[in-house]
């Protein structure tokens, strides 16, 4: 007997008593919704393995349902169901992430074929997905945050191509998020139960890169005592992420456009070529344009990755997702640290906003986890952010009405007027610091701390780079 969970939604009784009888009897636990008015909160409470859509219904049209489950759900397995069976109709459900395709009237052997590969790959992917996260590939971990116009675009994108081979070309500055979006694509396909191999082609020197993608045979060079899969092979029934691709040396650009066309690998030292089922997306923080211009990358090669490109948005450019981005870090790891959520002073806040954020996501996560570790008595305060945050905000803050406590209020004023005070008598003294220090009435060593913990900005437009600051 079959196992798994169905949700079949048809306007038509007699249709869903049908499928009801038909699957329940091979096993199912089915369920029908006559009325797709409370389609998503039923999906939410009952997550199919499985979802039959009818394509024509009078109240909502089943193109738009597909797309409000795989928006909730990319790896659901949905099978379209229409009485209108034309080419155009199946080649638009599929091409939008339907799993498959069922032409009314249909057998109750086609229906239980098609369900029990769809329930096989649902269940599939719901048990890699439990796998990742018992080994530290959290889902809550994975979660695109944000809800940004570029966000919603890029959520509409990752479902439309997830469920095609296409490859992908992601872009986007150090820290956007790239690999995550990969993940999702990963996660959204067909091949969301085979293997998902991520390759950093910056980190590994090229003599050890050719071997790392393609393998090698025993004695295929000094110190090649055993085969080695490589990881191309290991990526085979699933996809393999190149990050900076920008980093392949050009001939291993060559072997990789023959892997792309040919879908075939040879092992180092090996004289076989292997058959090799892979899906490959890209991912670079550098103009693939200009690189190609300077000889630096192969433009077949790049016309090959480039079939669906996609352009991550910087921090910078994602306005209130900053603070969205924010709340979920800080929420991760209080629960590591096994603790409540601190507050968050509007200084604070004030503060992320200014911030430039070059190093985008990444930066943000390592700075939510440290304010989190440095935190006192549930707060974190303007005195937990790194000393070249904290100058201006608070002679920015003071007359919106966010107003801190006193001694948070006090060590914000102080920030700000000492570095602006140093920056002017360093100036006015040539950068010469025991003169500066006279001047000032404080010792030497004071004004040094005072130098240092002035933003590097600031630092740099006091000239004191003289030979009097170097003592």
């Amino acid at each position: 007997m079959a196992e798994g969970r169905v949700l079949v939604v048809d306007d038509e009784p007699a249709m869903l008593e049908n499928c009801r009888r038909l699957l329940a009897r091979d096993g199912y636990d089915c369920e029908t919704l006559a009325n797709p008015a409370s389609f998503r909160e039923i999906l939410a409470a009952r997550q199919p393995d499985a979802l039959l859509l009818d394509l024509r219904m009078p109240m909502v049209d089943g193109m738009t349902l597909l797309t409000v489950a795989l928006a909730d759900d990319p790896g659901l397995p949905v099978i379209m169901m229409t009485a209108f069976a034309t080419v155009s109709s199946a080649v638009e459900a599929i091409r939008e992430g339907a799993f498959d395709y069922l032409a009314k009237p249909f057998k109750a052997d086609q229906l239980l074929l098609a369900v029990g590969r769809a329930v096989r790959h649902g269940l599939l992917v719901k048990e890699n997905r439990a796998l990742r996260e018992r080994v530290g590939g959290a889902t809550a971990r994975t979660r695109m945050i944000g809800s940004c116009p570029a966000m919603a675009k890029l959520r509409e994108q990752i479902v439309k191509i997830g469920r095609t081979d296409a490859n992908v070309l992601i872009l986007g500055e150090s820290g956007t998020g790239k690999e995550l979006v990969a993940r999702r694509i990963h996660d959204a396909s067909r091949r969301s139960g085979g293997a998902f191999i991520p390759v950093d082609c910056a980190s590994l020197p090229e003599g050890l890169l050719e071997s790392e993608l393609f393998g090698h045979e025993k004695g295929a060079f000094t110190g090649a005592d055993q085969r080695a899969i490589g990881l191309v092979e290991k990526a085979n029934g699933g996809t393999l992420l190149l990050d900076e691709i920008n980093e392949l040396s050009v001939p291993l650009q060559a072997k990789l456009l023959r892997t792309l066309e040919a879908r075939q690998i040879r092992r180092l030292g090996g004289e076989r070529w292997l058959d090799v089922d892979i899906r490959v997306l890209s991912a670079t923080n550098v103009d693939l344009h200009a690189a190609i211009a300077a000889g630096r990358f192969r433009e077949d090669l790049y016309f090959r990755l480039e079939v669906f490109p996609i352009k991550l948005p910087p921090l910078r450019e994602r306005g209130d997702d900053l603070f969205l981005l924010a709340h979920h870090f800080i929420g991760e790891f209080s629960r590591d640290q096994g603790k409540e959520p601190p507050t968050v002073s509007p200084l604070v806040w004030k503060a992320l906003e200014r911030h430039p954020w070059t190093g985008n996501i990444r930066e943000l996560r390592n700075l939510m986890e440290r304010l989190v570790i440095l935190e006192e008595g549930g707060h974190i305060t303007l005195a937990n952010l790194p000393e070249e945050m904290r100058p201006g905000v608070w002679a920015d803050s003071a007359d919106t009405g966010d107003l801190p406590g006193y001694e948070e209020a006090r060590e914000a004023a102080l920030q700000t007027f000492r570095a602006a005070y140093v920056e002017r008598l360093l100036r006015r003294t040539g950068g010469n610091v025991s003169q500066a220090a006279h001047r000032a009435g404080v010792s030497r060593r004071t004004l040094h701390r005072w130098i240092a913990d002035m933003p590097g900005a600031s630092r740099a437009a006091t000239g004191e780079a003289g030979e009097e600051t170097a003592r």
